[in-house]
């Protein structure tokens, strides 16, 4: 008789329902970390937040004397620029998240193996999102490194918090 414990069914309405439950707290918690950011700094509330990468004002362009002129180096100056104090704490609010969605990971997923899949889908449709909202892709540096730094925060915790409860002990009772 075979064991049924975590069998391996291909279920595509609970994986659906899955990335659908991580993509609302992506935005749930995302929504409420840059709302107490904003509290902080008495800034007005925007989707531009969460979906722009250039808002307000064009990026502050470094120029890398070793990359050619199309290939320099943008440094947002914008909702994620490290320029100013809300671009920092937007950032700040970007990392918090990863943590609660890790925790969410945790509690919905259950799964480490399936940590990295959840996570990179996450950001991939964050991504697509802010395509369509922008209307061309991200070319502001620092909007790429949050946003990597927020996928390997998010897969590494989630899948530690996972495989923590995937190991814990199974108590046996061999006694009658």
């Amino acid at each position: 008789m075979a064991s049924h414990f975590r069998s391996y069914i291909w279920d595509p309405v609970l994986i659906v329902s899955q990335i659908l439950l991580m993509q609302c707290i992506y935005y749930s918690f995302l929504g409420l970390w840059l709302a107490g950011v904003d509290g902080l700094v008495h800034a007005s509330r925007s989707l531009n937040q969460i979906f722009s990468y250039e808002a307000g004002r064009a990026p502050v362009r470094l120029s890398a004397p070793w990359l050619p002129a199309p290939l320099s180096l943008y440094w947002g100056g914008g909702v994620l620029g490290f320029a100013t104090l809300q671009g920092r704490l937007s950032m700040m609010a970007f990392i918090l998240n990863s943590l609660t969605c890790a925790l969410g990971l945790w509690f919905f997923i259950r799964r480490g193996k399936q940590c990295l899949d959840f996570t990179v889908t996450v950001h991939f449709f964050h991504m697509i999102g802010c395509w369509v909202y922008n209307a061309h892709l991200p070319a502001a540096l620092s909007w790429w490194l949050v946003n990597v730094v927020c996928m390997a925060l998010m897969a590494v915790i989630g899948e530690y918090l996972c495989m923590r409860t995937e190991l814990r002990a199974i108590p046996v009772n061999t006694g009658p």
